[in-house]
């Protein structure tokens, strides 16, 4: 492939996506002529086997690297296929552009094989979306896609690409281009003085301020602009699901994840109290949504609210705050020294209160969960799980998690080690099976630090194909299968809500472990609580990818406030411990 002006439109793409510092792309070889001119200069193809795991990894990818993902699919089924890894992406604010074959232009709107409208396909679930049409544009739309999916709130940007044009000569553009705009966020916006100055007048005078932080703390730079502010100005942090690791949990005023884990036996049942009488409360990258709310119970109605979001639409859209429009690190920033240049005394006077507070609710839950964390019985108990991983975590692991349960299991039983530490939930539309691609777009990220996935049965059952991709593109992943012949959280609400379940949640008994060794992964099927540990280990150390299928407990559940007082009664608990 030549890199000068006699290219075709598909090499011109290819040398857009190069310059745009693209390393991967996520394809299944079409459309084929962008991916032979891509490999073709040194931009490697990671072949998914369907396309909704394949847009999976490139959100598990972006959210990582701090890079744009590119995702490539056909046109027709492959591309509905990619609508539910998009929307996820849409609603989470993960920049991903897709690159999606369309047919050839002489044969639009004539019934063409596998034609759709691809435009309308898309536009529910990405920023923008565009055909190519002409051999000139080719760089003005790539460079339009990378700009709407790092800009503003990041997120999905679809560029329809029909098949013959990618075959043409590529014509000069009366421009050249030779910005690069792959890392996100590309634009750093803060919110005006005057507002910056009111929230800090705010918070400092506040008798019981704190923070909830959603995922918008955890992009670039963010977290650590958090962290910053969290020691600097003497501010308890409370995190989303999606929030969590954007701080130390280990630090004395991080008080770990809210939103539904509120039930007997949780963290969030310590902690709450500490929210309950905040006066202040300073909402950092938070939709606000149902999960990360308690279904819109958790912000005390007195308190007043400021709000950081990229966003302007998110602020206010279910709570009244002063709004604080701007990119997470850029606004804490200031806002970290507008506060320093205040009288802070009462809020150091207090802070050591305050900790022994924070950690007495931290040692109290340690005592409520030990009979689970410490159980021996089998079968096995997910919370022994956790504790047994928690033992093996690094600053550096990135723990993925399916939906569901799985994820609820990861956020509310695990500690973050550090400022940043990467924990992965599909929280934005959570979808079954995406635990497993998340986690090989992660490792694609940093091949250097280990990646653990937690999967549920049900939802690996929508995945166990990618093992193969796995072992294939030899990434040495480790997957903890919770294997408990049940859908878990379907099978618990609708006993909650209709006191009987449906046929559907039980699963017919199927060994994980011999799928996994038949794609050349090594596996283990483990059923006693002391082989949890020795399988972890081996498998974290081995550098290769990795299956243990855990034998566990049908009946456990997450202590979410859905089950107080349904489920979770005082004394069924003790009872079945």
């Amino acid at each position: 492939m030549t890199t000068g002006d006699n290219v075709t439109v598909a090499e011109r793409i290819a040398l857009a996506l190069k310059r745009h510092g693209v390393e991967i792309i996520f394809a299944q070889s079409l459309p084929s002529a962008v991916i032979l001119a891509a490999e073709a200069i040194g931009i490697r193809q990671v072949a998914y086997r369907q396309e909704n795991m394949g847009g999976a990894m490139a959100d598990g990818y972006a959210r990582v690297s701090g890079r744009i993902a590119v995702v490539a699919a056909q046109n027709g089924p492959a591309a509905t296929l990619l609508v539910p890894p998009l929307a996820e992406a849409y609603k989470a604010s993960i920049p991903v552009v897709a690159l999606v074959q369309d047919v050839e232009r002489p044969q639009m709107d004539r019934n063409a094989f596998q034609e759709l409208d691809h435009l309308a396909l898309f536009s529910s679930c990405a920023k923008w979306v565009r055909r190519i049409l002409t051999a000139d544009r080719a760089d003005d739309y790539v460079d339009s896609a990378f700009v709407a999916a790092g800009t503003g709130r990041p997120g999905p940007a679809v560029l329809l690409l029909p098949a013959d044009l990618l075959r043409e000569p590529a014509a000069a553009s009366s421009t050249r281009r030779s910005i690069s705009s792959g890392t996100w966020p590309i634009d750093r916006t803060r919110p005006a003085t005057e507002a910056i100055e009111r929230a800090a007048d705010m918070l400092a005078a506040a008798r019981a301020p704190v923070i909830m932080a959603g995922g918008g703390a955890i992009s670039a730079g963010a977290a650590v602009a958090l962290s910053r502010l969290q020691e600097t100005t003497h501010l308890p942090v409370f995190t989303t699901n999606m929030g969590k690791g954007s701080v130390d949990e280990f630090h004395p005023l991080s008080c770990g994840v809210l939103g539904a884990l509120i039930g007997p036996r949780s963290l969030g049942r310590r902690m709450r109290p500490i929210l309950d009488e905040a006066d202040v409360v300073l909402l950092v990258g938070t939709r606000t949504n149902q999960n990360g709310t308690d279904s819109w119970r958790l912000i005390p109605s007195a308190a007043e609210l400021i709000h950081v979001d990229i966003d302007p639409q998110e602020i206010g859209r279910n709570y009244q705050a002063l709004r604080l429009a701007g990119d997470a690190q850029t606004t804490l920033d200031a806002l970290c020294e507008a506060l320093q240049a205040r009288d802070l005394g009462h809020r150091r006077n207090r802070r050591p209160e305050l900790e022994r507070r924070i950690a007495a609710s931290w040692q109290a839950f340690d005592i409520d969960r030990a009979p689970l964390t410490a159980s021996n019985g089998r079968p096995i108990r997910p919370e022994r799980i956790m504790k047994d991983l928690q033992d093996l975590l690094t600053p550096e692991t990135t723990v993925v998690a399916d939906a569901s349960y799985s994820s609820m299991w990861i956020v509310g039983q695990l500690r973050a080690l550090r400022t940043g530490m990467r924990f992965i939930t599909p929280r934005g539309l959570a979808g079954l099976g995406w635990g497993l691609p998340l986690a090989i777009g992660a490792k694609l990220a940093r091949p250097q630090h280990p990646v653990v996935a937690l999967v549920g049965d049900g939802g690996f059952a929508h995945s166990w194909a990618e093992i193969e991709t796995m072992v294939r593109s030899r990434l040495p992943v480790v997957v903890i299968v919770i294997n408990n012949g049940v859908l878990g959280y379907q099978n618990d609400a609708e006993t909650v809500k209709f006191g009987r379940s449906t046929t559907a949640c039980r699963l017919g008994p199927v060994s994980h472990a011999e799928i996994a060794r038949a794609c050349g992964c090594d596996a283990v099927r483990i059923d006693a609580p002391g082989e949890v540990m020795p399988a972890l280990k081996a498998a974290i150390e081995s550098g290769r990818p990795w299956l243990i299928d855990v034998i566990s407990a049908a009946d456990a559940h997450p202590p979410i406030s859905l089950y107080d007082g349904t489920l979770d009664k005082l004394d069924v608990i003790e009872a079945t411990i």
